[in-house]
């Protein structure tokens, strides 16, 4: 029997389902315990046996919580405190096991009594299924022998028990002590809870944290939670829409709405959040959200626990897709069942937004948080127009009553905030955010309402400020309503950082920066097409549209011209303006795939991009969308070497333009490459008889191909080479973001795919590539090549490349036993990326050769094995032009058959097809074992 003063179960612990295991009743559980201990002698025997049935038992109630659970997916707060009550269980239990059967002591005197506590989130009585379980064993003095062997036991049985627990061992006077000096401390006592033991000791602590710590340090503890909250954000990212999201610590996560519980427990003592409705902190609506968010958030943080079998907060690519699965979301028409999940995971992270900013604005009203460093910082300021005011530092409708009189007010606050630098205050947010419903058809089609809009991209010079803020707040959706369905869609891939919306928000800072003249050197092609009188409303408004279509089944930039269209034109765009915006969002991938996917020193290619940009004005529109939609993916997309593709196609067309489609022909080209080669030999001190010799040496496709810089370094190479030698040149040019590799030796069958083994053997991402063989025999392969981050590859790596080069085609090294072989295979977090494969044959992009195109799954050796077998079949590669795009590639090949022709005949091509996608299944598999 319990001795008296012992309570055996307190009325704050975690609430028991109904009809549950017997777990979830301390007396039926601790009498079990009773009867099956009765005849056991020993301690290690009775702490054996306890431990063999409370794992047994602790197994079927967390296989009921975790059956009921799955009933309820997407909603965890029956679940979390589920499995607080089975954790009091096992800690009630064994607490009685220490200390009525192994350590019994009838005459326990006031020195000894003991107090087991929870605190933390177990305190809380919110658990996922892993959680650690952190206790509190606390004493009225320094713990006795007794005491110290109650405890010692207890967590030897815990630990038997695989649980993790985090435990301290303290009197009342160490709580406060510790408390006062550290926060996690106070945090965590913050929050206990009594379990076991002596509950009139853990009243005595509530009672004294509360008079003698909490009461008398309420502004300290609430900067400190939000200081903490603010490193947290910048350590996990600093931004809401992060790829892989933490759960628990990241921006909008449950960390954030537990602090603002912390706070709040604090100020007000308040034990659930709806007690801060009747204290004014929020309305019902606001409380309904961060109760759905936080009862969705605790729901995938289970998945993840359930799913890993430990503990896991990080919402990692492969848990996206299988906490998508689980909570019922399903594939719909061009969107993935992960991407409607995470969509929705980001809405409520938006949420939790939300509703933060509006519990420090009261904070702030009641003085307990001090007015923010950034509402200090512009005390110098415009005058503020008639209908604001200044409150805190930040910008206020002057009559809060009257503001909503005229919708129009709302798009005048934004305006207003931009125009002076301020911040808005959060209750001006609060009171836009709830009368949304005020933007209506009337407002949209309001020509007053279509100046402010656009003066907000064309005016102040820094539109995305208020793009974002009025996206969080709902006002871009509800005043352009097809922008919606794209609010925090993410796009399931390694290449997108952000999600569609904030992708769209990013690309628009991107051409504000252009125009601002932030990147004069970098980009100075966009630089100069922006001061050069461009229509800047089409051009801001195409960059904000130009993926508004996406999440449908059809293609996005079809379905996003129809609407651009339609959004244009409700703005009052004239005719020419309309059609503009539509040409430019149907198009914006045109320029981008052209210079990234196939050869523009080819006059085909050319001569079809300039008829379809037709104009001059279009073409320079299309290149600053083509950068800014770049630059706008996300860090470190953006490179010199795709800068330098899109300067050379737009150069190349601009001349076309200018002088003529016929000017593309390959003659001209011809000649003009053989005469550059001629005077730099020239310059470099050749003989006319050698060089004649040189050019001479080459046959006519050899030429257009690649710049005179490269003709003049295989000038070099070739120059006395003897037949079996091998000559390389290795050059990181980091104008272009890329090392060029010049290979020159005796031509033979599959040399190109022996190059391309041995290069990406070493991890050298090639993002282009040429081979022509001279008349006289050898083989002149140019390969351009970066690293994993975009840039030139190392050049104290380069002796090592040599060397695996060399081996490669002496036959030291065979790439395909290599690559059978290699650890850098797929990920496991990356392998839930699914691209179907797209291989297409092209005999019309280009005079002289077919172009196959390989769109597909990116791994190790994913090229070595397509290059193999083209070279299998027969197939002469001329070059090879690579696009990645995250975990995706696209592959084209320049080529021709073993007669030198293009490949016309059907048959031929069909089962070249399936011989390619079986080596990329095969190699797929290989990556993945």
């Amino acid at each position: 029997m319990p001795r008296p003063g012992t309570a055996v179960r307190n009325v704050e612990s975690a609430p028991a389902l109904p009809g549950a295991h017997d777990l979830f009743d301390l007396g039926r559980s601790t009498a079990t315990l009773d009867s099956l201990l009765s005849g056991v002698a020993s301690a290690r025997d009775i702490r054996t046996a306890t431990v063999a049935h409370l794992a047994q038992a602790r197994a079927e109630a967390m296989a009921e919580v975790e059956a009921s659970f799955l009933t309820h997916p997407r909603a965890a707060r029956e679940t979390v405190r589920a499995i607080a009550s089975v954790t009091d269980g096992i800690v009630g239990a064994i607490h009685h096991v220490a200390t009525e059967i192994l350590h019994p002591k009838d005459d326990t005197t006031d020195g000894e009594r003991l107090a087991v506590l929870a605190v933390g989130g177990y305190g809380r009585a919110e658990m996922a299924p892993h959680s650690d379980i952190d206790l509190l064993f606390l004493t009225p003095a320094k713990a006795t022998g007794w005491a110290e062997s109650v405890v010692e036991s207890m967590l030897y049985m815990l630990w038997d028990l695989k649980l993790k627990v985090g435990h301290s061992v303290r009197t009342v006077d160490d709580c406060l002590r510790l408390g006062a000096g550290d926060m996690t401390i106070r945090t965590a006592l913050l929050e206990h809870r009594h379990v076991a033991g002596h509950a009139p000791m853990a009243e005595a602590l509530r009672d004294r944290l509360w008079s003698e710590l909490f009461d008398k340090s309420v502004p300290e503890f609430v900067e400190a939670k939000l200081a903490e909250r603010d490193a947290r954000h910048e350590k996990q990212g600093g931004q809401r829409y992060v790829l892989e999201p933490n759960v628990k610590e990241g921006k909008g996560g449950l960390r954030d709405l537990q602090t603002l519980y912390w706070i709040a427990k604090y100020i007000h003592r308040v034990d659930r959040a709806v007690e801060l409705i009747d204290l004014g902190f929020f309305t019902r609506e606001e409380h309904r959200a961060f109760w759905q968010a936080e009862d969705f958030l605790w729901a995938v943080r289970c998945h993840l626990h359930l799913i890993a079998g430990r503990p896991v907060d990080v919402l990692s690519f492969d848990m996206q897709v299988e906490v998508a699965r689980r909570m019922g979301y399903q594939d719909s028409a061009g969107r993935r069942a992960v991407e409607h999940f995470m969509q929705t995971y980001f809405r409520h992270a938006t949420r939790v937004g939300d509703v933060t900013r509006v519990f420090l604005t009261a904070l702030e009203a009641r003085h307990v948080s001090k007015t923010p460093l950034l509402g200090r910082l512009f005390r110098r300021r415009r005058k503020l127009r008639d209908g604001f005011r200044e409150e805190t530092g930040r910008l206020m409708p002057a009559d809060p009553k009257t503001f909503l009189d005229d919708p129009l007010n709302i798009l005048r606050l934004f305006e207003e905030a931009l125009r002076t630098g301020m911040l808005l205050h959060p209750e001006a947010m609060r009171l836009v955010a709830s009368n949304l419903k005020l933007i209506d058809d009337e407002v949209r089609h309001d020509p007053d309402a279509t100046r402010i809009f656009l003066d907000l991209l064309l005016k102040h010079g820094n539109p995305e400020r208020s793009l974002r803020r009025m996206n969080e707040l709902g006002v871009l959706a509800a005043f352009i309503p097809e922008f919606e369905q794209v609010v925090a869609m993410m796009q399931f891939n390694m290449y997108h950082h952000y999600t569609v919306d904030e992708h769209s928000i990013q690309c628009v800072a991107a051409l504000a920066e252009i125009e601002r003249g932030e990147h004069p050197d970098d980009l100075p092609l966009s630089h100069d097409i922006m001061q050069s009188g461009v229509n800047r409303k089409v051009m801001y408004l195409a960059t904000f549209l130009h993926d508004i279509g996406k999440g449908r089944s059809e293609d996005h930039s079809i379905v996003g011209a129809h609407i651009a269209r339609r959004v244009s034109a409700r703005l009052g765009f004239s005719a020419e303006e309309v059609e503009t915006v539509e040409w430019l969002v149907r198009n914006h991938l045109l320029m981008s795939d052209v210079a990234q996917k196939r050869d523009i020193s080819d006059p085909r290619t050319l001569r079809e991009f300039a008829k379809a940009v037709k104009t001059r004005k279009r073409l320079d529109m299309l290149l600053v969308l083509t950068v800014c939609d770049i630059r706008g993916v996300g860090p470190g997309t953006w490179n010199n070497w795709k800068a330098m593709l899109l300067r050379k196609l737009h150069q190349e067309t601009v001349a076309a333009l200018d002088g003529g489609l016929e000017e593309l022909n390959r003659d001209k080209r011809q000649s003009e490459a053989k005469r550059g080669l001629r005077h730099l030999l020239v310059a470099k001190g050749w003989e006319a008889k050698a060089i004649r010799a040189e050019i001479a040496r080459h046959y006519d496709s050899y030429w257009p191909g690649m710049p005179t810089a490269t003709h003049a370094i295989f000038a070099d190479l070739l120059n006395g080479i003897t037949e079996g030698e091998i000559r390389i040149d290795l050059d990181p040019d980091h104008d272009r973001d890329a090392t060029r590799a010049a290979f020159v030796m005796a031509d033979h069958p599959g040399i190109f795919s022996r190059l391309c083994g041995a290069l990406s053997l070493m991890g050298a991402n090639i993002v282009d590539a040429r081979t022509y063989t001279t008349k006289d025999g050898f083989a002149t392969a140019v390969f351009w090549m970066q690293d994993a981050d975009g840039h030139p590859y190392a050049e104290d790596r380069l002796p090592r490349l040599r060397r695996t080069i060399e081996r490669t085609l002496k036959g030291e090294i065979v790439a395909r036993d290599e690559f059978a072989t290699r650890q850098d295979q797929v990920k496991k977090r990356e392998r839930e990326f699914r691209f179907p494969t797209h291989i297409t044959f092209d005999n019309e992009g280009s005079d002289i050769y077919t172009i196959i195109e390989v769109d597909t799954r990116d791994r190790p050796g994913l090229l070595y094995d397509l290059t193999r077998t083209l070279a299998a079949n027969h197939i002469q590669i001329v070059g090879a032009v690579i696009a990645t795009y995250g975990a995706q590639v696209v592959d084209s090949f320049y080529v021709k058959d073993m007669f030198g022709l293009k490949l016309h005949a059907a048959h031929k091509r069909e089962a070249l097809e399936k011989k390619l996608r079986a080596a990329i299944e095969a190699g797929g598999r290989r990556a993945e074992s």
